[in-house]
Formats: C-alpha cells, structure tokens, sequence
C-alpha cells in the first residue's frame, strides 16, 4: 500500500479550536473576524468580495470569490458585488497563469446544498486551474486527493499576484 503525506492537516485533526465554529456560524463571516489574512489565508480584500484560498481544496491553487455581505442566493446580490466577482475571476484566472501556468480553469458556484454546496449560507464562486490528465483517480476510487504543496507556499506564491 502507499502512503501519502498531508502533514499540513495535521493541525485540524489535533487542534479543534482550529476546524470548530460556534453552531450556525459561517466560516466566511467568521474568517473575517480574525482579521489576520495570513492566518486564514485572504488572498486580497477588494470593495465588496475578497480572494480566499480553499483550506479543502481540490487540487493546489484552488482559490474562491466571496463577499463580504452574507448572501446565499445569487438573484439578490447586487450588481456591484457581482460585478466585482467577475473583475476578482479575471484577476484570479491571470495570478494562476503567471505562478502555475495551468492548461485550463474550472468556474463556478454551487448554489443551495442540492446543488453540492458544502457552504450553502454564503454565496462564493470557486476558480481552480486545471492540467491535462489531472483528474485524479484516487479521488473517484480512494475518496483521497494529492495536493502537492501545503497551503502556506500557495500563499506565498499567490500573495503579490493581488497587490
């Protein structure tokens, strides 16, 4: 059998102040309590939305749009925030090109927990970049994933993309 590393990780497994949020607390609204962009891993504010990296992501860059405004649906959100989420896509998309140069992107939301939404409360959009052949079968088949770099280098390499 092989074994993968994810010492990153580590910190939700022992640390439960880490991973717990008061009961029907919004992880979006709560990482902005913080105020420690570092810590929690904001990208960049802008005006209405900021850039998050996702702490469970899919494959290494896998960023997400989020207002500020707690929101869950997308029909009620105002132009400017919508608006501003697509500028914050095209910023994001052009950052992961220049420090990752991936083949291909996917965009999108999941609306509603019918829809897939892990955080179905508060509306974000996901943008994660995408290289030929990197689908992944052990996700399918072991319900695991392999990202190669811990989320402070992603950060690191991200960070003076949005300055």
């Amino acid at each position: 059998m092989d074994v993968l590393w994810s010492p990153w990780r580590y910190a939700y497994i022992v640390d439960e102040s880490k991973r717990a949020l008061p009961k029907d607390a919004c992880v979006f609204c709560e990482v902005l309590k913080l105020n420690d962009d570092e810590k929690t891993f904001i990208l960049h504010r802008a005006k209405y939305n900021y850039v998050i990296l996702n702490i469970y992501p899919y494959i290494t860059g896998h960023l997400m749009i989020v207002p500020f405004d707690h929101t869950a649906d997308l029909e009620s959100t105002a132009k400017e925030i919508t608006d501003e989420m697509m500028d914050l896509t095209r910023k994001s998309t052009t950052a992961l090109r220049e420090v990752y140069a991936p083949q291909g992107f996917n965009i999108g939301m999941n609306i509603g927990s019918a829809a897939g939404a892990g955080i179905a409360g508060h509306l974000h959009q996901h943008i994660i970049p995408r290289w030929s052949g990197d689908a992944n079968f052990i996700t399918t088949i072991g319900e695991t994933r392999v990202i190669p770099e811990d989320l402070q280098t992603t950060y690191a390499k991200l960070k003076d993309k949005f300055r």
